[in-house]
């Protein structure tokens, strides 16, 4: 089977956690008497919120908005685009590379946000830090032209360049500075490799797989999931030290002991998470620029450490050895694989729970809502009512590549 689409996220993230119920796991264990108020809460995070229920999906954009004010609709509406796609390419541009250098910040990291003066960390921080390059003309190679990514500009992309648009220093420092420098290296060698995707309709950018994108709707219809495999697809080789089968990079997948089956995928689980994020923030721009987006249900919950906190902070999952919590632990680590897949099954646990107490259905009120809402909000929430620094309660050493 393969591995690079959210089904197989899905179905072997239900296998572990059915191996969990039955007491089987290496790392936790599971209470799912605890599930009830794991809904109670997610629903009072979202109430308070959004109390319209009026909730917009969970992607990138959303750290774009900074007390109540959409710096991204700012500068787009004042832009003049050429028509709806080269808007959409400008916002597949900031889309992949945002999410890129979005995985954790570490605890420490704040950017200073010129415009209020406010010292704002981890996403929100990284994300206004991120449009900030972008609509300064940090990724283009053309200075009249400063709303786009090309990949000769992101080829050669130092850390230092990074760490001067993140403000980063010794007094505030960023986790993985390196990683994701190198990942956005990687990133333009990519996408200049391939010119049929990235450069059908101009020179090759990110953005460029729009139009590949665009090729794929069926009467202006384009299924989430298809967006997703295509993210891997294409993008799949720019993932540093993953797994490879058959010559294919597998991205963001590991190995567990727990997951056998009779086939050359035995023992891998795939995850997805950077990628699902990223898919999850294409949605809009394709929805702005005319293609309905079908299927939002077909991805799955965002294997990463707010809503896997949340399971840990409401008692759902338990770790099976007490000390394990205060170790420190590599993210290809057989307890954060476990982890990981087990907080997307979980997630389809909460997300009908929310349905059902609310008489609501998928299509409704779909996952990237009820994560919004939600479940990575009640997870930082716990954070940081639990620990001083808001840290997540499963310590990850990070490279800063994978979430």
């Amino acid at each position: 089977m393969s591995l690079l689409n959210a089904r197989a996220v899905r179905e072997r993230a239900h296998r572990m956690l059915a191996i969990g119920l039955d007491d089987a796991l290496p790392n936790f264990r599971i209470h799912l008497d605890c599930i009830d108020r794991t809904v109670d809460l997610v629903l009072k995070v979202t109430r308070e919120a959004h109390p319209s229920f009026e909730i917009p999906f969970h992607s990138r954009w959303r750290h774009f908005v900074a007390n109540g004010d959409n710096r991204w609709a700012d500068i787009a509406d004042q832009s003049r685009w050429a028509d709806r796609a080269a808007r959409a390419r400008a916002e597949f541009d900031l889309a992949i590379v945002s999410v890129f250098l979005d995985a954790g910040a570490g605890p420490s990291w704040r950017y200073r946000d010129p415009k209020t003066g406010s010292a704002i960390g981890r996403s929100e921080g990284l994300g206004l830090a991120s449009l900030a390059m972008f609509a300064g003309g940090a990724f283009s190679a053309d200075p009249r032209e400063p709303l786009r990514v090309d990949a000769g500009v992101l080829a050669n992309f130092a850390a230092a360049d990074l760490e001067r648009g993140m403000r980063v220093s010794d007094a505030n420092p960023l986790v993985g500075m390196d990683g994701r420098a190198e990942l956005l290296r990687r990133l333009g060698t990519l996408v200049a490799s391939k010119p049929d995707v990235f450069g059908s309709r101009d020179t090759a950018r990110p953005g460029g797989l729009f139009d590949q994108l665009a090729l794929l709707a069926d009467g202006q219809e384009l299924p989430a999931p298809t967006i997703l495999t295509e993210l891997l697809q294409q993008l799949g080789p720019i993932w540093p030290s993953r797994l490879t089968l058959g010559g294919i990079a597998l991205g963001d997948c590991w190995k567990h002991p727990a997951l056998t089956t009779a086939d050359a995928t035995s023992g891998l689980v795939p995850l997805h998470k950077l990628s699902q994020w990223l898919a999850y923030s294409l949605i809009e721009p394709l929805q702005t620029a005319g293609i309905r987006v079908t299927d939002i249900d077909g991805l799955t919950g965002l294997a990463e450490y707010r809503n896997g906190g949340l399971f840990v902070d409401t008692g759902v999952l338990a770790f099976r050895d007490a000390e394990a919590a205060q170790q420190e632990h590599e993210v290809a680590s057989s307890l954060v694989v476990e982890w990981r897949a087990l907080t997307v099954a979980l997630l389809d646990r909460i997300a009908d729970g929310v349905r059902h107490r609310l008489k609501l259905d998928a299509t409704s009120l779909p996952l990237a809502k009820i994560l919004e809402g939600g479940t990575w909000a009640a997870g930082r929430r716990l954070a940081r009512e639990r620990r001083a620094d808001a840290s997540p309660p499963v310590k990850i050493i990070s490279d800063g590549t994978v979430f």
